[in-house]
């Protein structure tokens, strides 16, 4: 029979044990919440009481001052018995202890001839207390060693900390926090304070706006997932994670817990919800942009890429997929050599980087004299980010990217060939159906109006990199969804009829958009600076530019949110309930958020002064991996 040991005072030590009475009554019912009290039956005297094994100890063997009765059943013989079973749980208990292993003997004294006592008497040696120290180090490394803990955690500050606290006030008698306090109340205490913690961040949301990402996942125990994140700028917050077990994950479960996640950051906060690309999360994000007009659903652009690029690498030999199926199935064995598909397009890029950036890594890490003069550039720190940010381009630069990711497939493929642009290549048509076809099923107005909000793209330096291109409020395109998108956004006629005329006088560079610096800076700045600096007089477009040129364009975060609850919710620590992992998760991450904030302002000021650009970093990456898929797609010795 399982037992409850919680008690109200120690017993004495001829009344030591831990469980053995629990025999002699009958468990009814626990209380929640209220450590081991429940409801029992006792076996002798049949009155049913209620309370923790401390009361039943005291009941049966008719101690008083407990706050219970005596057993009027008991026995003298039974009073015997019950004594001499608690005595030998006792003494098997104390048999049972770990016995302490002697720690390591101090340190010897450099000067092995200096007596004992006078090293003792040392005033150097009093003061720093040499000895307690030497302890403690030991007490330390056997605790590391006993529990298996990565010597990495000695790099934590909250360990460095904790000790130094510890050090430095006198606090007798202190014992650290056990199992229970650590798993529950500290747990709890410290979620509260992250969340007020928080709270200026939150705060933000109704100028800058944020998006809601979420996925899916299976935890050790197989229990499936659904994780909820809210992304302003680049800080991605992670706000929980939903146990689904037991549930069916269709549309209408999955637009409710998109709508309590809205109500919680707030329905005018949300710019749009980022999900991947499957059906019941596209018909979920559809139900839910008929509650709130204002709020996208926005497919994952990474999982776009990646379901194009396996259209192409792995193409089904379907009745309705023939020519496709002709054209591309020499690329399945590229599949294989990766040795298993790929969720994300992002896990075969980042190894192209490391190909690409190979010398660069070599140099900066081996090499410690030319990582010493390096690392003092401003290139160190753009390999650093290129390498390791998972950032994706942001909302407003993926229309021009896709559309150059197209063109630029087009002309890898017809300088492999040795073809003029003119000709026509099967193999390129496949190719560029499966891209646009791409296209049409996740572009979303909220795209084009972020490209159209873009004063990059109305620059003379932009337009004149391509005779073909145009200002952007002369793309049918573009204008269509412009105008749906701001139909939603502002239900309000006179207020939509304001912005339009916003609108006109921006992308015709006309009234206080003819400045001489407003032009200048369409093409030097970064689109959030320029509308926070040049967009006064556009009130109604300028906050809505403000709220949508900062979002992000893939639920990336999302991704890496499940590794850090893979790494806290552990096949080790498979019993751990969903709900206490959620708070783990949300501690660990979230802390990590209010740590990187500082940093991401230092960034931004980098950004206003010129010395990054937003616009070189995302370029790059999606050059990266264009360069990696016309990689795979013309390298002659996948061909069968």
């Amino acid at each position: 029979m399982s037992s409850s040991t919680g008690a109200s005072r120690a017993p004495s030590s001829g009344e030591k044990g831990g469980s053995v009475l629990w025999r002699f009554v009958t468990k009814m019912e626990k209380f929640d919440g209220k450590g081991g009290n429940l409801k029992w039956k006792c076996n002798f005297c049949h009155v049913i009481k209620s309370g923790s094994y401390t009361r039943v100890r005291a009941h049966l063997l008719k101690i008083e001052g407990e706050g219970i009765g005596p057993c009027n059943g008991v026995t003298s013989v039974n009073s015997a018995e019950f004594h001499r079973l608690v005595e030998e749980e006792r003494l098997t208990t104390e048999q049972n202890k770990r016995k302490k292993v002697p720690l390591p003997p101090p340190s010897p004294t450099k000067n092995k001839c200096r007596r004992e006592d006078s090293s003792q008497s040392n005033p150097i040696i009093k003061a720093f207390n040499v000895g307690a120290r030497d302890q403690l180090h030991s007490e330390i490394a056997r605790m590391f060693y006993s529990g298996g803990l990565p010597f990495n955690l000695a790099r934590n500050p909250y360990y460095v900390s904790s000790y130094t606290c510890a050090a430095n006030n006198s606090i007798p008698g202190y014992i650290p926090p056990g199992y229970n306090l650590l798993r529950t109340k500290l747990l709890q205490r410290e979620r509260a304070n992250i969340e007020r913690l928080l709270e200026p961040i939150k705060g933000t949301w109704r100028e800058k706006g944020s998006t809601i990402a979420s996925d899916g996942w299976s935890d050790s125990q197989r229990r499936p997932l659904i994780n909820f994140m809210a992304v302003s700028g680049a800080l991605p917050m992670f706000l929980k994670a939903v146990d689904c077990s037991g549930e069916t994950k269709d549309k209408h479960f999955i637009a409710s817990l998109m709508k309590e996640v809205v109500i919680e950051v707030g329905p005018k906060n949300v710019v749009q919800i980022i999900t991947d690309n499957a059906p019941n999360c596209k018909a979920a994000g559809q139900i839910s942009e008929t509650q709130y007009p204002n709020i996208f659903w926005t497919p994952c652009v990474v999982h776009t890429l990646n379901l194009a690029l396996k259209n192409i690498c792995a193409a089904k030999n379907t009745e309705n997929n023939y020519l496709v199926y002709d054209e591309c199935s020499w690329r399945t064995t590229v599949i294989v050599a990766f040795g298993a598909e790929t969720r994300f397009a992002s896990s075969i890029v980042i190894l192209r980087r490391f190909m690409l950036i190979k010398q660069h890594l070599q140099s900066m890490v081996i090499s410690s004299s030319q990582w010493n003069a390096h690392r003092e550039e401003v290139g160190a720190s753009f390999v650093r980010e290129t390498l390791l940010d998972e950032k994706w381009p942001t909302l407003h630069l993926i229309y021009d990217m896709w559309d150059s990711m197209i063109h630029k497939v087009k002309c890898a493929i017809y300088k492999y060939e040795g073809k003029s642009l003119d000709d026509e290549i099967e193999f390129y048509n496949v190719v560029h159906k499966i891209l646009v076809d791409r296209w049409n099923k996740n572009n979303t107005p909220l795209h084009c109006l972020a490209h159209a909000l873009n004063p990059r793209y109305y620059s003379d330096k932009w337009l004149e990199e391509d005779p073909n291109r145009v200002p952007l409020h002369r793309d049918e395109e573009v204008t269509n969804e412009r105008k749906k998108c701001l139909k939603r956004y502002l239900i309000d006629s006179m207020e939509r009829t304001k912005a339009n005329v916003e609108y006109a006088k921006f992308s015709t560079k006309e009234g206080p958009f003819s400045d001489v610096d407003s032009i200048e800076d369409r093409w030097n700045m970064d689109p959030h600076s320029w509308w926070v600096i040049h967009g006064a007089s556009a009130s109604t477009l300028q906050t809505i530019a403000l709220k949508i040129l900062t979002q992000p364009s893939s639920s990336s975060c999302c991704e890496r949110n499940w590794s850090t609850y893979s790494f806290i919710h552990s096949l080790k620590r498979n019993k751990m309930t969903p709900q206490r992992a959620e708070d783990l998760v949300f501690v660990h991450s979230n802390l990590h958020l209010l740590y990187q904030g500082e940093v991401h302002n230092i960034v931004a000021e980098r950004l206003r002064c010129g010395i990054l650009r937003e616009t070189n970093l995302a370029h790059l990456k999606m050059l990266v991996c264009l360069r990696l898929q016309t990689s795979l797609l013309m390298n002659p010795s996948w061909r069968l």
